[in-house]
């Protein structure tokens, strides 16, 4: 739901910067008003939408693949929610209150420093970041735990599937990544606050310093949110193919290899600040070398499909149009890992053009997918497939049309982050097909919305495995009991459903008895301390030391009282597991 309504506001943001481009000399959006519709659209983007929402999906799917009741910390996991919730929520304080963040989703000094972004927009994006990264961190950690020590008793690392593979990787990535963006965030808010001159040149200072920290954060997030879509695609073509994924192995250790090339490639955003032609090439050849792995990824999913008995169900277009369309922006990325044609394409519309390949292309369709795969084993029904197609077809043509237009826009000329251009550059027709493709796009994302409602009011059992599918999740209930598994399943295989269907078993083998389950006690002091991380934020937005102070106080005192708290959690009885009146020797269910 978050992740949801964060969507709709970026994307609210990315029609008006479209309308303002409609026309040469436009005046609708101009000057500030641009800039900080620019900022807040790419960064509620890849850190409000993208992020929260893979993380729901991980939330949903991660534990039921590897057979687990839950996560490893379930504190944990509802503290990383709130201060995702309130970290957007601090960042787009700024609409309201004015001054919102204006420098950019990057953030580049000296830009965001007082000198050239005075009032508070610029602590609404360090605060709102700071917040919000907290809780991301210790998501990573979590997920990581989870899949390392509660996997079901026979499930190796080898028989995983790819999206608890991929969201294992990605985890990795934000444990090494998000430090450096907390360090640089600090050292902005420093910077802006008390005085200090980490980037300031008269003083010493040194601008790239933010730079380095950024990519060395930024870089890597590309792949932390598109992994996890590559996970999704792989268990998507793998079910509605009928066909077990072709190579397995080799995707896991594709998905390793991208995930280790992604970290030590950030400085090829960076061949125009003068590197030099050694660490230049380095980071070229780095760069270039991420499309092999990325190339066995393709070319199993097609050969997954060759052959297959292919179901052209919603989830499975998106899956189909991912492919296409994420090839395009990783032949554009290699383009761009070129430092030659590099200081050609920096900083135009084709760069603009390519991140949107990758990361709508790439991200945003992989969670379509997802929903739609995985919505039935959340709600208990599906969404409408006529409606979803319908999304699918309007959704895609619009994104081709915006986005493939951009290259030549780029190639022509036209710099990014420009909220004008002229009559005579030749560029109006072309900016006017791209205005035309964002609206494609917000009338298929109405038609999703229209079909959540539809398919809600209907709410046409779907039961537990309507898409015959392959791995652990489609074995229980839909939706699954609190408990996940009443009996922790005994993995005996890839693909573990899939291989008792084969072999005749209705149910899975349990590796335990029947008997009353352990749960976490539900608690509201994860909210109470991101009340205290908000207030501390805002307190420093207005820099005011004693409110900010105020909320890390209160941040530490719920730390202290959790800290004595000894309640373990309760257990479920057996007359309440609909499993009890049952043979607990016949198979692990819901």
């Amino acid at each position: 739901m978050g992740g949801g309504f964060f969507f709709i506001i970026g994307g609210l943001e990315a029609l008006l910067i479209r309308i303002q481009l409609f026309f040469p000399n436009n005046d609708f959006m101009v000057g500030r008003e641009f800039n900080e519709l620019l900022t807040m659209h790419g960064t509620t983007m890849i850190f409000f939408v993208a992020m929260p929402l893979l993380f729901a999906l991980m939330n949903v799917a991660v534990p039921l693949q590897i057979g687990a009741r839950d996560v490893a910390f379930p504190f944990l996991n509802a503290l990383g929610f709130w201060l995702f919730l309130a970290g957007g929520i601090l960042m787009n304080l700024g609409w309201i209150f004015g001054n919102a963040p204006d420098a950019g989703w990057t953030n580049y000094v000296p830009i965001a420093g007082n000198e050239y972004s005075a009032g508070p927009g610029i602590e609404y994006y360090v605060l709102g970041l700071q917040v919000s990264g907290i809780g991301t961190l210790i998501g990573g950690l979590n997920f990581l735990v989870t899949i390392i020590n509660m996997r079901a008793p026979g499930m190796t690392f080898l028989r995983m599937p790819l999206f608890t593979w991929t969201s294992f990787v990605a985890s990795a990535l934000i444990l090494f990544a998000f430090p450096a963006l907390t360090a640089g965030l600090f050292l902005v808010m420093f910077d802006r606050i008390f005085g200090t001159a980490f980037f300031d040149v008269a003083l010493g200072g040194n601008p790239v310093i933010w730079q380095h920290l950024f990519w060395i954060f930024g870089h890597p997030e590309v792949y932390i949110v598109i992994l996890p879509a590559f996970g999704i695609m792989s268990d998507v073509i793998s079910t509605f193919a009928k066909k077990r994924l072709f190579g397995y192995t080799s995707m896991v250790f594709a998905t390793m290899l991208i995930g280790f090339l992604g970290f030590m490639v950030w400085a090829h955003h960076m061949f125009t600040v003068g590197m030099g032609p050694v660490p230049n090439s380095i980071f070229a050849i780095l760069t270039m070398a991420i499309a092999v792995p990325t190339g066995i990824k393709v070319f199993n999913w097609l050969f997954t499909m060759w052959g297959g008995k292919i179901q052209f169900t919603t989830a499975m277009l998106w899956a189909v149009g991912f492919i296409p369309t994420f090839v395009l922006g990783g032949v554009t990325g290699v383009m761009l890992a070129s430092p030659a044609a590099d200081f050609q394409f920096h900083d135009s519309y084709f760069v603009v053009a390519h991140f949107h390949y990758v990361l709508i292309g790439g991200t945003v369709f992989g969670l379509f997918s997802g929903a739609y795969y995985w919505w039935p084993k959340m709600f208990g029904h599906k969404l409408n497939e006529t409606l979803g197609k319908w999304h699918f077809w309007l959704f895609f043509i619009g994104f081709h049309l915006t986005f493939f237009i951009q290259h030549f826009i780029g190639l022509f000329g036209m710099p990014r982050r420009h909220f004008t251009y002229q009559a005579d550059d030749g560029l109006t027709l072309l900016n006017q097909i791209s205005t035309v493709g964002a609206f494609f796009m917000a009338i298929g994302t109405v038609v999703l919305l229209i079909n959540i409602i539809v398919s809600a009011k209907k709410a046409v059992p779907a039961g537990n495995d309507p898409w015959d599918a392959r791995t652990l999740e489609w074995a229980i209930s839909s939706p699954p009991p609190e408990y996940n598994f009443a009996q922790t399943p005994r993995v005996r295989a890839l693909d573990a459903f899939w291989h008792e269907k084969m072999a005749g078993n209705k149910t899975l083998e349990p590796a335990e008895p029947l008997g009353p389950i352990h749960m976490p006690s539900p608690t509201h002091l994860p909210f109470f301390m991101t009340l205290g991380f908000f207030i501390s934020g805002l307190g420093w937005v207005f820099r005011s030391v004693e409110v900010g102070v105020l909320g890390l106080v209160m941040v530490v005192l719920v730390m202290f009282i959790h800290s004595f708290n000894h309640d373990h959690g309760y257990y479920i009885p057996l007359k309440d597991i609909p499993d009890a009146n049952n043979d607990p020797q016949k198979g692990a269910k819901a």
